[in-house]
């Protein structure tokens, strides 16, 4: 339940930040929808469903341009929604990378070290690490011998 909360404070405190951002994709988004709907003469509603159907690149298909102009303005509706969407996306990826970060990293950070530091000495001392050691030692052995000039 930690991690939920975590993640829902950074997720909002993200949108928080992002939101003119947000607010202008969307307004853009309802501006070319009402411009398409109006060349192709739909109802304000028509035209505002179909800019973000189209944007969120859904795409049911009950409602479609005919008309050229408006299907170039559909190609650049449904680019700017996938930008839209993307930063989204992003912002809930970041704020689940840094649920997880502040969940699970201070709990087991220290306990990990200590384990990683104990196997290493262990692999070190019976010697399992694919035999690097005796394939180092003549590589050590000729560069060391080498002086710079």
């Amino acid at each position: 339940m930690e991690f939920t909360f975590s993640y829902f404070e950074h997720f909002f405190s993200h949108l928080a930040m992002a939101w003119p951002l947000l607010a202008t994709i969307a307004l853009l988004i309802t501006v070319l929808g009402v411009g398409v709907g109006f060349l192709e003469s739909w109802s304000r509603f028509d035209s505002i469903y179909w800019a973000f159907i189209t944007a969120t690149t859904v795409g049911y298909g009950d409602i479609r341009p005919l008309k050229p102009v408006s299907r170039i303005l559909s190609v650049l509706v449904a680019l700017i929604g996938v930008t839209f969407t993307g930063i989204i996306v992003a912002l809930a990826i970041d704020a689940a990378t840094r649920s997880f970060s502040d969940v699970y990293t201070p709990i087991k950070t220290g306990s990990a070290i200590k384990e990683v530091q104990r196997a290493s000495a262990v692999a070190r001392r019976d010697r399992r690490i694919c035999r690097a050691d005796v394939y180092a030692r003549p590589v050590a052995k000729t560069t060391t011998h080498h002086r710079l000039s």
